[in-house]
């Protein structure tokens, strides 16, 4: 653990204190719902958690593949906190999670830190399953009462979860504390939201695996209920695999512009990030987001097809080398129009530079005609062109480059745009990497770059 921060580990040593508290058996007289005689039937433990490890390492090998590396196969453990007292069921998770290997360092923090998190979820799932007479619903196969019982475990096992992986601390970015919590609420309700819903699929194939376990089927009736859920499992991981395609197809496009040119270095990044918070302020759903964070990343990829001298001129454009530059929507729609994946990113690549009042490019497009996700990419373009520090400009204060857009919104640029990424920077703030050669010019106060400028960045 010794290449954590001071905070991290102290936090991670504090969850495994707490994760070796859980396999103790309450003292004295049981927990609600845990039947009189604390004997633990262990074998079902030792089974439990030798089909659990064996599961994880099925799923990551080349047969399988996990989705991502972090992912984990819930239902056995969620099938142990319905079956046994929450002090064994927090154990079947230990073997799986010790053993499986890790992508990165430190290894044996992470280690531990993936076993402790899973023991106290489970714990907790079991605590609460057997609080609520979920044992005794189990064991007499009453579906709705086990069904009631099982979700209240599955929900505390995804609040448990999302609440200790969103308690790392976080270094320290610049940002206002009050900024730094709201981003982090946030960012946590939607960590919660999006995990509540597979959780809620591998929790009843666990439930069903206790029913069945129970039942006069037995144990090898309910170790079958794990083959549909290897399939899904496949099926997903499948899916992953061609998203991390896309991602690696779009950042090859990305790191081809970027060498072209070099001073714009890392903005197709931050402007995908600028149209990420602008289409989460708006309250679209997580496709959405995603699509309009790769047109952000990709709406300059026509820059391939211009000349690198006019990109990287220091003095004003010609009429005609603007011309040219004016080309590089179409050149970029060129590229990706082929790219079924992108969705409405391929229209934002074609018309961010498209103005409300007509007079934008390559087509002057107007108002309601422009794409609303041109309208989402032109101010995230704009904003972070005139926060970057360019070979003909220095970048403007975050403020400044704020009210130029406010004053641009209704002839420029949508003010619905704009002030969804007013609003969300005034809440999270605004701290990217600096563009420039010299990382201290950007620093530097001076005056303030003209609104009209070069066709190639947004002003």
């Amino acid at each position: 653990m010794e290449a954590l921060p001071a905070r991290v580990r102290a936090y991670v040593a504090g969850v495994i204190l707490l994760a070796l508290l859980c396999p103790v058996p309450p003292p004295g007289l049981p927990s609600p719902g845990i039947p009189p005689d604390l004997r633990v039937p262990w074998w079902p433990a030792v089974l439990l958690a030798a089909v659990y490890a064996g599961c994880e390492r099925l799923a990551r090998s080349r047969l399988v593949a996990a989705p991502h590396p972090g992912a984990t196969f819930y239902p056995v453990l969620l099938a142990g906190a319905f079956l046994l007292p929450p002090h064994a069921a927090a154990l079947v998770a230990l073997p799986g999670a010790l053993l499986l290997p890790v992508e990165q360092r430190p290894y044996l923090a992470r280690r531990l830190w993936r076993a402790g998190r899973l023991v106290v979820a489970v714990w907790a799932a079991g605590r609460v399953h057997a609080a609520a007479g979920g044992p005794d619903t189990v064991a007499d196969c009453d579906m709705p009462g086990a069904l009631a019982t099982a979700g209240a475990a599955v929900l505390v096992f995804c609040l448990v979860l999302t609440l200790l992986d969103g308690g790392v601390p976080a270094p320290a970015s610049g940002v206002r504390p009050r900024g730094r919590q709201a981003a982090a609420l946030a960012a946590w309700r939607r960590q919660c939201l999006r995990s509540l819903a597979p959780l809620t699929v591998h929790g009843l194939a666990g439930l069903m695996m206790a029913l069945l376990w129970r039942s006069a089927y037995g144990p090898v009736a309910a170790l079958l209920v794990l083959l549909p859920m290897g399939v899904s499992w496949w099926a997903f991981a499948q899916y992953h695999r061609e998203r991390a395609a896309h991602q690696a197809t779009i950042r090859a496009l990305v790191q081809a512009v970027d060498i072209k040119d070099g001073y714009t270095r890392g903005h197709s990044e931050r402007v995908g990030r600028a149209s990420m918070m602008i289409a989460r302020e708006l309250g679209l759903d997580d496709e959405r987001v995603e699509v309009l964070r790769f047109a952000g990343i990709l709406h300059d990829v026509g820059k391939l097809g211009v000349p690198t001298r006019l990109l990287t001129k220091n003095g004003p454009l010609t009429p005609e080398e603007r011309r040219v530059i004016e080309l590089h929507p179409e050149y970029g729609h060129e590229m990706v129009r082929g790219i079924s994946f992108l969705g409405e990113a391929r229209a934002a690549v074609l018309h961010h530079h498209e103005r409300l009042d007509g007079s934008g490019y390559p087509y002057g497009l107007a108002g309601g005609q422009i794409p609303e996700s041109a309208r989402v990419v032109a101010v995230a373009d704009a904003f972070d062109a005139m926060t970057s520090t360019r070979s003909y400009s220095r970048a403007r204060p975050v403020p400044v480059a704020l009210e130029e857009l406010r004053r641009c919104a209704g002839t420029h640029f949508d003010p619905r745009m704009v002030g969804a990424l007013v609003r969300a920077i005034g809440r999270a703030g605004w701290h990217p990497a600096v563009t420039a050669d010299d990382d201290r010019s950007a620093t530097l106060p001076g005056p303030a770059a003209p609104v009209t400028g070069r066709p190639g960045a947004r002003r």
